[in-house]
């Protein structure tokens, strides 16, 4: 199968060299590579660009946005302005972080998923962080759900759910609306990826309250957000994230901030979400 990789990189010279060469020596080599370097401040470009000399399937385009890092809607923006410069002929589509080492294996073998089910629209592997000299699994969600450091997606699939949201929840929504129209969104457990940063290392302060606010943008009402909040914060191991995770909840609500889902997405998903947590209790 054919696909191409989107891969928004703001400082991450000291990472992207090992992401880059891991994914110039897959199995089965990916078509396009689009590096988007965002306002970088360090080498990230003169990195990206030794690479481009020897790989001319590699390409930069420089982006300059704001420097605040705040989650979602940074990351999204810049993975709109790579995918933009790429043409229609893929059939999938890869959405990458660049502090990741992928096996060398995986995407060949997420290929032969999308080869072996026409209707599987998104496929992952796992996270591993290092700790202690071993590489553990970075264990932040559910095992049916893929990270969003790590996205790929059928064309079609990625195309009906209407691409990524610039904002906090697109790695939740993203999976949620594939089910909403009937795609199958598949793990494997065999594909382990070295993530070299741990997740949200760089977030500034006043994306404390985001998090409350995504759940909000997802239409899961406060029910479903008590307790996802609940859940995410003891996942972090930082239960006052819980209090701030509400807080940002309520601020989204007062505001009125419009959802990310329609009216009728947002039933469907509350709907899911119940029928998961009874599944998992009962």
């Amino acid at each position: 199968m054919n696909y191409y990789i989107v891969i928004p990189a703001h400082n991450e010279a000291a990472f992207i060299a090992l992401t880059l060469q891991s994914l110039v020596t897959q199995t089965l080599l990916p078509s396009k590579i689009a590096v988007v370097n965002d306002n970088s401040s360090d080498a990230t470009s003169e990195v990206v660009l030794k690479f481009i000399a020897n790989y001319p399937f590699i390409d930069l385009i420089e982006k300059t946005s704001e420097l605040i890092h705040l989650p979602g809607s940074k990351v999204i923006q810049a993975f709109q302005t790579g995918l933009e410069t790429l043409d229609d002929s893929y059939d999938f589509i890869v959405k990458a972080d660049a502090d990741l080492i992928f096996p060398s294996h995986y995407f060949e073998t997420i290929s032969k998923h999308f080869q072996s089910d026409e209707r599987i629209g998104m496929v992952g592997g796992f996270a591993y962080i290092e700790k202690n000299g071993d590489w553990i699994l970075e264990n932040l969600t559910d095992k049916d759900h893929i990270r969003g450091a790590f996205k790929a997606y059928r064309k079609e699939a990625f195309k009906q759910i209407g691409g990524l949201k610039p904002a906090m929840g697109w790695d939740t929504v993203d999976e949620l609306l594939c089910k909403f129209y009937n795609w199958k969104v598949v793990t494997d457990a065999s594909l382990k990826v070295k993530h070299l940063k741990p997740t949200g290392a760089n977030y500034n302060k006043t994306a404390r309250y985001k998090q409350g606010e995504a759940f909000y943008s997802l239409g899961y009402g406060f029910f479903i957000t008590s307790i996802a909040s609940a859940k995410l914060a003891m996942m972090k191991k930082k239960p006052l994230l819980f209090v701030d995770y509400i807080r940002g909840f309520w601020k989204a609500k007062a505001e009125k901030k419009p959802l990310l889902v329609t009216q009728e997405q947002a039933q469907f998903i509350r709907n899911y979400r119940f029928q998961k947590m009874k599944e998992k209790l009962f």
